[in-house]
């Protein structure tokens, strides 16, 4: 009230300092720090974060852009000469897409340089790969697949046969179907994605011809949503303010003092933005949406305050009188919903989630600002307007154009006085079905579906998953300890099969008895234990024999010290491939696995029958020497660590969904319960589409620790407000229906709990209770006074019942322009808070005659 007192005396001074305030607020906008990465919903400190980091930087993997391109009108599909001589020309356009970085940075080139952008040596195109051939005795020969452009048709049927040929290219770079070729371009930070998106963008935009380009992955995904997450802002926030506007002035009549909420929303916004930029928050994906909550909901007091004024004024006669008269009798009821909201955002600080943190935190000062703002501007406001601009002003001026709302008044007040029991019963039948939908809720997000089905990014997703592997990246590692225990059994079980000849003692007892093997340097004392047995044995096969023993040791000591050159521990991994492609959980997996089998097949011939892992260690090591001739030697440490200790295998997904990366780590773990490995191992995730599946757990978690929160705290809040633990039960009963409702009917139709329904469940608590708030305090008040309980219902659907409606409706409506938005999160936004408010509106004016019908004995009291 002291803010209010000090408006009405001081009107223009009262205005002047909350310009002022906005003026200094505004002045740290253009330190503004963006950040659009959803790696971020995480914190820096998240164990994942650092592992996914430590692991991208141990086997040189880079967030990447799939480029697809399909020619569906000739019949060779993408491979004829017109459409190859195009392609070479863009990955060569594409490949030179870099910039030079400051010398701290990491990411270098073939020529030493440090560069930003596309990191070239890795970029998966034909130009940049080779094709691998026998030439015969057991040697290979590498050649560029497309060293320049097609020649003729038939060097481009060529080119089809030979990526056809590859497993490791196959269903990757090229289609089954052989229509469509896949470009898959390395960046030297995922942030650069929209940027080079752009710029091939440009690129293929001037190429005529047949061909379409599809541009997905899940970075260009991420930055694209950033980038136009801030003009949809740009666009909704501002809509939504002229949308208030209008329903105002349809509400109120008079254009100037309309204005009056809006400034208080206008200064609420830009002081609340300017104070995150001043405390060095950045604005990320939730922050960026703060203007959009603040708006309508800055506006909720104003409403109220005005349309009491609007009822009182021609009773009164006299703006001062009125507007202190309203506001006393709003004051508490104002209080405690600000306070509500506030605590509904603020239980966000509970969430894992520094985004949705930051979000909660400054949208609940936002609400509180708005709070101070209308006790100051509305009533300053009012008394700046001229006196006589209230002439014929206010509701009894208005009864006759406003006659549907109160007919619905009306009439929803005599449906619940007369049928109190049918809409209790209704409810509770609602309830359970509404219960059941919620136990069908399935948890899951996916950023490409963040666009709408229109998009050209969730077209490009849909075409490229339909022609090939998958365009979502997973990758899995295995990390064999350098403490591998030497099992001893194992060891002299792989000596007891090296044929003994005509030996006649037991050597490999007594060389267990001359060593105690217990770790790789004793392997090497028992090796040579065995050659000295073998100097001056007369007996050539005997001494033949020890050296074979000899070998057994080594060979175990190597498979010890580099496990992934060990048949067995690749052969592992192409079981667990198999398993999960048979399973439907991976469209391809690419492994150091797969490279060797493709190598030893070449290496003997080219026939499909080698297409294996070799039988022994030097079989194995030979293949990857073979490789390492190639012209792209560097690319097989993506796929197994310099000592041989790690591998890395990357898993191709045909979709984002949080639920099928689930399902694929639940397979793998599955898989290595019934199938231990032939080494102990450890395993580890990393990739952006494993992290994505991280943030939303610690999301859904952290939404339901804070909605409980929440709903404890208003819970006390109303039982101090209104000191009676009887009201505070009544209390919650409009918002607990609504939130049971909402997401029931979630369930039920089958859309998925993602980002921003869980962050909704939260704040729908702090929303969804204002109305009771009003409805409650005043008809508490109403029925003190009177003692009788008709008298009180037929005032509650005046005056109070008015001013909750009007808010309801421009509250609601606020969030509307949310609908048309490109972005799928800002349509959810918009419909799930619109039904919010709506049906606790309408619950608070449909619930409460009725229960209070029922229970109105004890509360009269």
């Amino acid at each position: 009230m002291l803010f209010t007192k000090h408006a009405i005396q001081y009107p223009k001074k009262s205005i002047f300092a909350i310009v002022l305030l906005t003026l200094l607020m505004m002045a740290f906008v253009p330190m503004i720090k963006i950040d659009t990465d959803p790696e971020n919903m995480l914190s820096e400190n998240e164990e994942v974060r650092q592992v996914h980091t430590k692991l991208k930087n141990k086997f040189q993997v880079h967030d990447m852009i799939v480029l697809g391109i399909v020619n569906e009108k000739n019949p060779n599909g993408i491979f004829n000469k017109s459409s190859l001589e195009k392609i070479y020309k863009l990955s060569e356009s594409i490949g030179e897409m870099q910039s030079p970085l400051d010398k701290n940075d990491v990411a270098e080139v073939e020529s030493g340089f440090k560069y930003e952008g596309v990191i070239k040596k890795d970029l998966m195109a034909p130009n940049f790969l080779d094709h691998i051939q026998p030439l015969g005795n057991g040697s290979l020969q590498f050649d560029w697949l497309m060293s320049g452009p097609p020649q003729s048709e038939a060097d481009a049927i060529a080119l089809k046969d030979k990526l056809l040929s590859n497993e490791m290219y196959k269903n990757t770079l090229v289609s089954d179907d052989g229509k469509m070729l896949c470009l898959y371009i390395p960046l030297t930070s995922k942030d650069q994605s929209f940027t080079i998106a752009k710029k091939i963008k440009e690129i293929t935009s001037k190429l005529e011809g047949d061909e379409v380009y599809h541009m997905t992955g899940l970075p260009v995904a991420e930055d694209t949503f950033g980038i136009e997450m801030f003009i949809q802002m740009a666009i909704s926030a501002p809509a939504a303010m002229v949308l208030i506007f209008f329903l105002m002035l349809f509400f109120f009549k008079k254009l100037k003092l309309v204005f009056s909420p809006l400034i208080v929303a206008m200064t609420s916004v830009l002081c609340t933005m300017g104070l995150l930029i001043a405390t060095g928050n950045t604005v990320h994906i939730m922050s960026s949406m703060i203007p959009i909550f603040i708006m309508p909901i800055a506006v909720l007091d104003s409403v109220h305050i005005l349309s009491e004024f609007f009822d009182k004024y021609p009773k009164i006669k006299d703006r001062r009188k009125t507007i202190e008269t309203v506001v006393s009798e709003l004051f508490k009821p104002m209080l405690f919903t600000s306070l509500t909201s506030s605590v509904g955002f603020a239980s966000l600080a509970l969430t894992p989630i520094p985004p949705v943190r930051i979000f909660g935190i400054f949208v609940a000062i936002g609400i509180l600002l708005a709070w101070i703002f209308t006790l100051i501007i509305v009533p300053a406001y009012i008394m700046l307007m001229d006196e006589k601009s209230f002439e014929n002003y206010g509701q009894v001026f208005n009864d006759s154009k406003e006659g549907k709302l109160v007919s619905f008044l009306n009439g929803i007040k005599n449906f619940s006085q007369r049928q109190p029991w049918l809409i209790l019963t209704t409810l509770l039948i609602l309830s359970i079905i509404s219960g059941y939908g919620i136990s069908k809720i399935n948890i899951n997000d996916n950023p490409v579906k963040w666009f709408s089905k229109g998009h050209e990014i969730r077209l490009a997703d849909k075409a490229l998953n339909e022609h090939f592997a998958g365009s979502y990246m997973a990758y899995l590692t295995m990390d064999v300890s350098d403490n591998s225990p030497v099992r001893k059994n194992d060891l002299f079980q792989k000596l007891e099969q090296v044929e003994k000849t005509n030996a006649n003692d037991d050597f490999i007892s007594k060389a267990q008895k001359a060593v105690d093997v217990n770790s790789i340097e004793d392997l090497q004392k028992i090796s040579t234990w065995f050659l000295d047995q073998a100097d001056g044995q007369e007996s050539d096969d005997v001494a033949y024999y020890l050296e074979d023993l000899s070998s057994v040791a080594d060979l175990y000591a190597l498979e010890l010290q580099q496990p992934f050159k060990t048949p067995e521990m690749l052969n592992y991994i192409g079981d667990l491939e198999k398993h999960l492609i048979e399973n439907n959980h991976i469209g391809k997996m690419s492994s150091l696995t797969t490279i060797v089998k493709k190598v030893n097949k070449e290496l003997n011939g080219g026939d499909n029958i080698h297409n294996k892992i070799p039988n022994s260690v030097s079989g194995v090591g030979q293949s990857i020497l073979s490789f390492q001739n190639s012209h792209t030697p560097h690319y097989i440490n993506h796929f197994v660590s310099p000592d041989y200790k790690s591998a890395n295998l990357w898993l191709q997904l045909k979709s984002g969904d949080n639920k099928d990366m689930e399902a694929t780590t639940e397979a793998v773990n599955t898989f290595i319960k019934n199938n231990p490995p032939p080494l102990k191992m450890t395993k580890d995730w990393f990739g952006l589409t494993y992290i994505n599946v991280i943030w939303q757990q610690k999301m859904v978690a952290g939404m339901m620790e804070a909605f409980l929160g929440s709903f404890i705290i208003v819970f006390i809040m109303m039982a101090i407000l209104f000191r009676s633990l009887k009201w505070a039960f009544l209390s919650m009963i409009p918002l607990s229906f609504t939130i049971l409702f909402i997401y029931g009917f979630i369930g039920l139709i089958g859309k998925d709990y993602d980002m921003p329904v869980a962050v909704l469940s939260a704040l729908a608590l702090g929303l969804a209770i204002d109305f009771a708030i009003h409805f409650l305090v005043r008809s508490r008040d109403k029925l003190n006074e009177s003692q009788n309980f008709e008298l009180t219902m037929d005032y509650m659907f005046e005056e109070p019942a008015r001013a909750i409606s009007r808010n309801v409706l421009v509250i609601a409506l606020g969030f509307v322009p949310l609908l048309f938005a490109n972005l799928v999160p800002y349509k959810t936004v918009g419909m799930i808070l619109a039904s919010i408010l709506l049906l606790s509106g309408l619950f608070t004016l449909l619930i409460y005659p009725a229960i209070m019908k029922i229970i109105k004995g004890n509360l009269l009291k």
